[in-house]
């Protein structure tokens, strides 16, 4: 895909991917109810989704029905790489941590995540440096 999806992009993301394909009119009832957009708007983010090659649309009759062209859980992991990708080493431990105290896991992912800390615990090193500026340390917070 060509672009980062914007905040924006992803609500209409999140429900071209729960229901698969959606019409404008479906994706605008729905997004109306959660996030209060007028019409335009949905549409707007809908033509830019296709722009950037995330949805594709097709013309059924008189609406117009919007399919992903890209999965889910990559595109969301792409995400989150280009996020850690701009935090500096030194934070990304405390940044993690902030995450998951806030997100709500089943017991398979905190079983996973136990089990993928404890593999690297065995090799992490004492302290992460700083990446941010060579030759330098930043203050940790």
């Amino acid at each position: 895909m060509g672009n980062s999806i914007t905040p924006a992009e992803w609500q209409v993301m999140r429900v071209a991917w729960t229901l698969g394909h959606v019409t404008s009119t479906e994706m605008i009832d729905i997004l109306q109810c959660k996030v209060a957009w007028k019409p335009a708007t949905i549409k707007t983010l809908l033509r830019r989704l296709v722009q950037k090659g995330a949805l594709k649309t097709t013309r059924v009759g008189r609406a117009f029905v919007y399919e992903p062209q890209v999965e889910e859980q990559p595109t969301m992991n792409q995400a989150a790489d280009e996020l850690f990708d701009n935090l500096c080493e030194m934070h990304v431990g405390k940044t993690l941590l902030h995450v998951i105290e806030k997100a709500t896991l089943s017991q398979s992912d905190i079983n996973q995540l136990q089990d993928l800390l404890a593999k690297k615990a065995a090799t992490a090193p004492a302290e992460v440096p700083c990446n941010c500026v060579p030759g330098m340390r930043c203050e940790e917070d």
